[in-house]
């Protein structure tokens, strides 16, 4: 039996999720080419089953909005595939540059650090809003990081001479290393220092 090689390049079958919350939402199981359309789309728990790098790379054609406004909407963010598919590509080849480590390793273990356990819900009682904290579900933990990986990244490389293949190496390897530099690692200690004063 052939073994599949992400990018045909790298082996994820040592790959091991550590995060036992995480173990079902995180899928190191390859593909050569990791953009397989929209075969799950509208199904709410079915993207899980997407290799994580499919799932960053979508995440990178749309990185989301903050403050319910759309964070950037223009240069590398134009909704096309391949543009999303090289500039992913590109960042892992420099992680492994820098690491000298396989970097899907890396990124499930960036993801693992940055994923937030808890949150801020706001509850309306008798007319005022107390904050509560609550239990971040996993597939949503693992959502919110990719968001922040892409929006750290592209907020980097916006008008600035760093581009964003090295804005997102640098974000996941931060975050791999459980640096205050990437922006979802200072998200998540920010989170859960909110939720914890709200208890």
């Amino acid at each position: 039996m052939t073994q599949v090689l992400a990018f045909n390049k790298w082996d994820c079958s040592a790959i091991k999720v550590q995060d036992p919350g995480l173990i079902r939402y995180i899928n190191v199981n390859p593909v050569i080419v990791p953009k397989t359309g929209a075969r799950f789309a509208g199904n709410k728990f079915h993207k899980s089953k997407l290799f994580i790098v499919e799932r960053l790379i979508n995440r990178v054609m749309n990185p989301g909005h903050k403050g319910k406004k759309h964070y950037k909407s223009s240069g590398n963010i134009t909704g096309k595939g391949v543009t999303a598919v090289n500039i992913v590509e590109s960042a892992l080849k420099l992680i492994e540059q820098r690491t000298k480590k396989n970097p899907i390793e890396v990124l499930v273990k960036a993801i693992e650090n940055a994923a937030p356990r808890e949150e801020i819900i706001t509850i309306e009682y008798g007319g005022a809003r107390y904050p509560k904290a609550v239990e971040m579900a996993p597939q949503r933990r693992v959502d919110a990081t990719l968001k922040l990986f892409t929006q750290g990244a592209f907020h980097k490389s916006f008008n600035s001479r760093i581009s964003e293949v090295e804005a997102l190496a640098k974000e996941i390897i931060s975050a791999y290393n459980m640096s205050a530099e990437s922006l979802a690692i200072s998200k998540k200690f920010e989170l859960e220092r909110q939720a914890d004063a709200s208890r």
